[in-house]
């Protein structure tokens, strides 16, 4: 035999298992996993309630309870659900990560049951110090009862006791405070938490001898009248939002489990605010800050429904985010969409009083639904040359639908074009430029337009040319002060009379000009670059009123240098008036401006001091 053949192989490395701190994984829990210590309560309801659907999976008459008794710091939960063998409880209850629901053939059920991961009583150790489980098997009536003792350290003891320890099936679990705990397993704690979380169970729970769950759900109740619903469902809303809605919608979604029901919010709120809502889980609530539940533009609502298809994390205080979690927005979606579509076919005075609210809401789901936006069109507030008025009613009192897209813009031109017949809407508010720019598509024939500087200018009244040229020594000393501003300076006569000047620009001149200013500033390789792409868009123009009587005095002026003081004193002005926001250069001009005209006032020389 070859020597080399007969030497013993390698021995392979025997296997190692994984040791865990329970009390670093309690640590972990406590302040990673769960948002708050008060979900230990709703894992032993959810234990509970989970055993009561075992059993009755296999004995349909089963009694289904759930006592909870809590006093002097400690808390014992009883149950008469499907029960434990000692077997059991070394197999399940000692294994961290372990679900029940996977063993005797009752995977295929797992959709009856609230817990799918396996934490169950670890999440107690998160308020207790020892636990103590005593437990009788429904399955196997033979069996003694079973006590399971487990304290923080990872420790637990496990035994056997006389039938009479306990005589019919189901569980019983005892929890002892750990130090600085005790109020979690206060009464009143114990009794709070319970309704919270088991108002929508469908067993009886009760704390001592009061009662937890409040069935049916409000939303299913039957009700003498629609308005005595309404009443019913507002004060729901204000016991759990703390808000009276404006409405409610409901959410009815047979094909995802759903039922519940969508409160509207009274006063507006920020688009950019994450929506809250609250989610039951076959009874049980899962979260009260669920908030991928609707879509973005449905930020208007506050939400709370019970759901048997929706998957929780693992921390089950949030949804988990896949098909079906994004089939239920959609849908849910839909039932809001389908609730103001009736608004505005059956009870317009309901919908005016929501829009006053929330039209930012319904601008953001029209801009995306030309349905919507079909629908909503005559109700949706715009601000207007003519004051708040709906697209559909601008458009049939104006040929062509002028819009801006800022709000300055709209500001500067308003007064002078609703004065010269010309009808522009302020497309600067979230959304409305888009929803105006796709009024054609749900309006045939409506023109819909951007207004700009050449069209206001248009609409003004040109000067007599005899007194345009007379003028000529004035508009060219006013120009060359406003030349290195980028801006011309153009005479009109318009109305109102008392308006002096109007700064007009685009969105192109403004562009040039911040481009001319960084070519400027910019060093010699930037400035080339930044030349380079020079533009050729106008200006912005300064334009002077020649029916003011201010304008005509300082058109009569003959020394040139007030009347640049005064040019860029009314220039300053109309920026203000427009509500522009001002650049460096602006501010000087308007504090030198301010300076000059203070000197002219006192006659003092501005030049005096400097030749002294």
């Amino acid at each position: 035999m070859d020597s080399q053949t007969s030497q013993p192989s390698q021995a392979s490395p025997s296997p190692h298992t994984f040791q865990v701190d329970l009390r670093g994984l309690v640590d972990l829990l406590s302040h990673h996993l769960y948002s708050s210590p008060k979900v230990y309560l709703r894992e032993l309801l959810q234990n509970a309630v989970d055993a009561i659907t075992a059993r009755r999976a296999e004995q349909p008459d089963a009694p289904a309870t759930v006592r909870l008794y809590a006093e002097g710091g400690t808390l014992c939960v009883e149950d008469s659900g499907v029960g434990l063998t000692e077997s059991d409880v070394h197999s399940l209850l000692a294994t961290i990560g372990r679900s029940s629901k996977r063993n005797d053939g009752l995977e295929s059920a797992r959709s009856d049951f609230l817990g799918q991961f396996g934490i169950g009583l670890l999440a107690c150790f998160v308020v207790a110090e020892r636990i103590r489980v005593v437990s009788r098997s429904a399955r196997t009536p033979d069996a003694p009862p079973v006590e399971w003792t487990a304290a923080d350290d990872g420790s637990y003891t496990v035994r056997t006791l006389p039938d009479e320890a306990r005589t019919e099936p189901g569980t019983t679990v005892h929890l002892v405070a750990r130090a600085g705990a005790g109020e979690w397993l206060s009464p009143e704690r114990v009794r709070s938490l319970a309704r919270d979380f088991g108002a929508l169970l469908p067993y009886d729970v009760r704390v001592g001898d009061e009662a937890v769950a409040d069935l049916p759900a409000p939303w299913d109740r039957p009700y003498p009248s629609p308005a005595g619903r309404r009443v019913a469902l507002a004060r729901h809303c204000h016991e759990l939002f703390g808000f009276t809605p404006l409405d409610s919608i409901d959410l009815d979604v047979p094909l995802a489990g759903i039922r519940g029901v969508a409160y509207v919010l009274p006063t507006a709120v920020s688009p950019a605010q994450r929506a809250s809502h609250r989610v039951h889980l076959k009874g049980m609530l899962l979260t009260e800050r669920a908030e991928q539940l609707l879509p973005d533009w449905a930020f208007f609502v506050r939400c709370v429904l019970d759901t048997d298809s929706l998957r929780p994390t693992a921390s089950r205080e949030s949804l988990y985010e896949d098909e079906t979690l994004a089939a239920v927005r959609d849908a849910l979606g839909e039932r809001i969409r389908s609730w103001l579509t009736g608004l505005a076919a059956g009870d317009p005075q309901r919908l005016a009083a929501f829009l006053s609210v929330h039209h930012l809401g319904v601008k953001s789901l029209a801009r995306h639904d030309a349905e919507m936006l079909r629908t909503m069109l005559p109700w949706l507030p715009f601000e207007t040359t003519d004051g708040r008025l709906s697209l559909e009613e601008f458009a049939q009192r104006h040929p062509v639908v002028h819009f801006t897209r800022t709000v300055e813009e709209y500001r500067q031109v308003a007064p002078i074009a609703s004065a010269q017949g010309i009808g522009v809407v302020n497309g600067g508010y979230t959304y409305d430029s888009e929803l105006i720019e796709a009024l054609p598509a749900v309006r045939p024939g409506t023109a819909v337009s951007e207004l700009d500087a050449d069209t206001v200018t248009a609409h003004l009244d040109t000067v007599d040319p005899a007194e345009e040229l007379a003028l000529s020594g004035f508009l060219a000393a006013a120009r060359a002060r406003l030349d290195p501003l980028n801006c011309d300076v153009v005479l009109r006569s318009f109305h109102p009379l008392s308006v002096p000047a109007l700064h007009l620009d685009d969105r192109t001149a403004r562009h040039e000009q911040a481009r001319a200013e960084a070519e400027e500033q910019a060093d010699d390789l930037w400035a080339g670059i930044l030349g380079s792409l020079r533009g050729t868009a106008p200006r912005a123009r300064l334009v002077l009123n020649h029916l003011n009587p201010l304008i005509r005095r300082i058109s009569s002026l003959g020394d040139a240098d007030l009347i640049g003081t005064a040019t860029e004193s009314l220039y300053g002005q109309a920026l203000l008036m427009a509500q522009r926001p001002l650049r460096p250069a602006d501010s000087a001009l308007l504090n030198r401006a301010f300076i000059g005209l203070l000197e002219w006032a006192t006659h003092t020389d501005p030049g005096k001091d400097d030749r002294r």
